[in-house]
């Protein structure tokens, strides 16, 4: 971490978190795929319950990341007896977590759909699919949690293997339930809910399996998971703002949903398909940011200024070269992307003309999140959560809601590109705030 070369440091770290996260987006796109051909009330169902499967990664990596610095901070101690604890807790919280989800599988789905939509079929289909996600959400809680312990005790690779293992399993058993094969009923929309939670509880299994037997730094044990207060609040205390920053997400798209349920549901399954094509860039983004915090952390605490711009610059430099790259890709072929959604005139006449405006400020947005790496690896995560409520609730939706009032749904696209350079202001504000009080004083330190 503090002398390995920066570019080398960056690759080693970031690549395994790059591979897991690419299978992921790969994983919703071929849902995304399949479910297409079902109907395209089915896309705009699934477009719908976007925002609930958000909240639902968020609560799991909220628990997670709390979780994992807890247990950092344990083993760091050579306390075995805390970091035991951590791990215990954080199960206890995910069933929890687990339960409040359920019982919205119960009660709220329906309530939840029929506010966003008036056509049978998509409130239906969407009611099926978000039901079984609900109702079976112990997978992806277990299966996050088993990744931030092994991911805390240095085994990057078989957080990727786990994390692969449940996305390759969705791919696979997709058509099978969607459409009927060897043998299994046609499911339709409901299928591909059942193969998401059949790859996550295998995961999850896996997640238990690779802990017990090949994370020693850890073990887990019944008598740890008993409630203690005094190890879930700091717990809560790391993890709530992850929450609060997928919520935030989550109303975002909850908003923009209502939006353009406005013009018809069209426009709502193009921007569900928007965010699935997206992630295959924003993906290998959010890894390269995962690895830049822990190396502007270590570098921080070993008072190294140069290695933590040099880490900066790099990352920054890598990220907008891959969005750049987007940015040409949706540019040059959006008709293509969308062609393997089996698209109809309507969807592709609004996608094709989305894509192209949505992905507008990908180089921008390459920054911020470079440059926010640093806010959370400088304890400064409260800015984070500043950039992401401005740019989502206090800019993009109001604006968003605006446009819509031209009656002309392509107008309300222009919204992201506004928000995102009202994010690169708040970003570079902030950013060079803690510049100057974090990171300039190590080099007046360094030169006495």
């Amino acid at each position: 971490m503090g002398v390995m070369p920066v570019g080398k440091l960056l690759v080693n770290m970031a690549l395994p978190m790059i591979i897991s996260m690419l299978v992921q987006a790969l994983y919703n796109i071929v849902d995304s795929v399949y479910v297409s051909q079902v109907s395209e009330s089915a896309v705009t169902a699934l477009s719908l319950a976007f925002p609930v499967q958000n909240l639902q990664i968020g609560f799991a990596v909220g628990v997670g990341v709390g979780v994992n610095a807890m247990l950092s901070q344990s083993l760091g101690r050579k306390d075995q007896e805390s970091a035991n604890r951590a791990a215990g807790q954080g199960v206890f919280l995910a069933l929890v977590a687990t339960a409040l989800f359920m019982l919205f599988g119960i009660f709220g789905v329906r309530p939840y759909y029929t506010m966003q939509s008036n056509v049978a079929e998509t409130v239906e289909g969407g009611i099926a699919y978000t039901r079984i996600c609900c109702l079976l959400t112990a997978g992806v809680f277990i299966q996050v949690l088993c990744e931030r312990l092994l991911q805390a005790t240095g085994r990057a690779m078989h957080t990727m293997i786990l994390q692969g293992t449940g996305a390759i399993i969705n791919i696979i058993l997709d058509p099978a339930f969607i459409h009927g094969w060897w043998g299994l009923p046609r499911m339709g929309i409901a299928g591909a809910a059942v193969a998401t939670v059949i790859g996550q509880c295998v995961a999850a299994v896996l997640g238990i399996y690779m802990n017990v037997r090949h994370n020693p730094d850890v073990q887990l044990h019944v008598k740890y998971m008993k409630p203690d207060w005094k190890v879930i609040a700091p717990i809560l205390e790391v993890g709530i703002p992850s929450v609060i920053m997928n919520g935030i997400g989550s109303v975002m798209n909850f908003g923009m949903n209502q939006i353009l349920q406005g013009f018809n549901e069209v426009a709502t399954g193009v921007f569900g398909i928007y965010f699935k094509l997206q992630s295959l860039f924003f993906m290998p983004l959010f890894g390269i940011n995962n690895a830049t915090i822990s190396i502007i952390a270590y570098n921080y605490g070993a008072r190294k200024p140069k290695r933590i711009i040099h880490t900066l610059k790099l990352a920054t430099t890598v990220a907008v070269g891959i969005m750049l790259v987007g940015l040409a890709v949706f540019q040059l072929f959006p008709q293509a992307l969308l062609d393997i959604f089996n698209p109809t005139e309507e969807f592709l006449r609004i996608g094709v003309k989305a894509l192209r405006i949505l992905s507008l400020p990908f180089p921008v947005a390459a920054v911020c999140i470079a440059l926010g790496a640093s806010f959370q690896a400088l304890s400064k995560g409260s800015y984070s959560t500043i950039v992401s409520l401005c740019r989502q609730l206090i800019v993009l939706l109001p604006v968003a809601y605006l446009l819509s009032l031209t009656g002309e749904v392509n107008n309300v696209w222009w919204a992201y590109p506004i928000a995102e350079v009202m994010s690169a202001l708040m970003t570079g504000l902030l950013f060079s705030r803690l510049y100057r009080q974090r990171v300039k004083p190590l080099f007046a330190e360094a030169a006495e």
